[in-house]
């Protein structure tokens, strides 16, 4: 399948890398000469032509930062890809750009695939990415190929914006993990407990999920190298706290989360994993966050 993608940052140059090495026929495109250059260095198509791309393409990716962005491409998409082609976006927006991007496409021929992905950039290099899919039934039958080459799971669920929305769930339930462990181990460490016990118990105990698991390595070692910054943990709760706006569900908990995330910012730690969130609550301990 011939297959154009354009936004090849820290999560679209490794997804386009499987979808290159699973034998499609591959260009990529992006703003920044700087990923454009990194992605030549692995073996990738670079192109300047996007519009020429997208109108050869069977099907086309994206990998946004942003609402702005999303609606930019979209439009694109619609006046330069060829009827029958697949639009899918991987990008986590909110579920107005997303509709906007709908609106933009419809009549043009095109299907038009929301398809967020649940997981990191390491994730995606090790293709365990976990793709929820929302659009026309029959397009995601069409590429679901193309997607099993992201990650093993796949969740098809419903015609419109269903994907956007249970990002937004997921993350929410991450951005809470985060706060949780933050009181928790600011609890026990004000207390006297040791930090690395904490984290050894906590991830033989009944609270270890994935992600408290997935952190509890590095964390204990307080390695804040982010696999998603405090500064991106805030836009997706932008996201999240819009969503419930508009949706009269009231998110308290989450909105606290969003203020210590940007106290975080405000303390210097904006650009280190979302969970230096873990030192603002030390901070306000009376704690030093350098152990």
């Amino acid at each position: 399948m011939k297959i154009h993608f354009t936004g090849i940052g820290k999560m679209g140059l490794p997804m386009a890398g499987h979808l290159a090495a699973a034998g499609h026929a591959l260009t990529v495109s992006d703003p920044c000469d700087e990923r454009c250059e990194l992605a030549q260095e692995q073996g990738l198509a670079v192109v300047g032509d996007t519009a020429a791309a997208m109108a050869a393409a069977d099907a086309v990716f994206s990998s946004l930062p942003h609402d702005a962005a999303l609606r930019a491409v979209a439009s694109q998409v619609a006046h330069a890809a060829r009827p029958g082609t697949v639009y899918v976006d991987t990008s986590t927006v909110s579920l107005q750009a997303s509709a906007d991007a709908a609106q933009a496409l419809e009549g043009k021929g095109l299907a038009y695939l929301r398809t967020a992905v649940s997981g990191n950039n390491k994730m995606a290099e090790s293709a365990q990415l976990t793709v929820l899919a929302s659009g026309p039934r029959a397009a995601y039958d069409q590429v679901l190929p193309l997607l099993q080459a992201l990650g093993p799971n796949h969740f098809y669920l419903g015609e419109a914006e269903q994907a956007r929305l249970m990002k937004l769930v997921v993350n929410l339930m991450i951005a809470q993990t985060s706060a949780m462990l933050a009181e928790a181990l600011t609890l026990g460490r004000k207390g006297g407990l040791d930090w690395q016990a904490m984290w050894q118990v906590l991830s033989a105990s009944a609270v270890a999920s994935p992600i408290v698991k997935a952190k509890s390595e590095q964390l204990s070692r307080r390695d804040f190298t982010p696999t998603f910054t405090v500064e991106q943990m805030i836009k997706d709760l932008d996201l999240i706290l819009a969503a419930g706006a508009a949706s009269n569900v009231p998110l308290m908990q989450t909105a606290m989360t969003q203020k210590l995330m940007h106290a975080a910012v405000v303390q210097g730690n904006g650009l280190d994993d979302y969970a230096a969130i873990i030192k603002v609550l030390e901070r306000g301990a009376g704690l030093n966050p350098k152990l």
